[in-house]
């Protein structure tokens, strides 16, 4: 099994009530799809590092992992994908697209399904849309 380690950065690790999702801008096969920023863990890398290291990568930001968001996600043969919750360390600026992405959004529960997931992404985002909350969004 190959691992990718991603986040789902939130406003808040005691209370998320939205997520950032970015729009993949390559390779051809995925342009357009919607998924959690993240990447390929290095080979000795740990992944929980990957994770880190991917949100700096792909949006420019510094962040806290909280916990794991259920278990391991299969994505395409032989693909697997952890992802964390995390929050944007204070005092820097927002996040934006890097790496891979054209477009970043921030989702709450209401539009979480306003964008075209990457198939793979789809289980993840049943199971997360369960653990956001309602009301009012925090400033990240």
């Amino acid at each position: 099994m190959q691992l990718v380690a991603a986040v789902a950065l939130c406003d808040s690790l005691e209370h998320p009530t939205r997520v950032l999702a970015g729009c993949r801008s390559a390779p051809a096969s995925l342009a357009g799809g919607w998924e959690f920023p993240g990447g390929k863990v290095e080979p000795g890398e740990e992944p929980a590092a990957a994770a880190v290291r991917e949100a700096r990568e792909e949006l420019g930001v510094q962040i806290v992992l909280g916990g794991r968001v259920g278990g391991d996600w299969p994505l395409a043969s032989p693909w697997s994908m952890r992802l964390w919750w995390a929050v944007p360390e204070q005092a820097q600026p927002p996040p934006r697209p890097l790496q891979d992405h054209g477009e970043l959004r921030w989702l709450g529960p209401e539009d979480l399904w306003g964008v075209p997931w990457l198939e793979h992404d789809v289980p993840v985002v049943r199971h997360l849309a369960q653990l956001l909350h309602r009301g009012p969004a925090r400033p990240v």
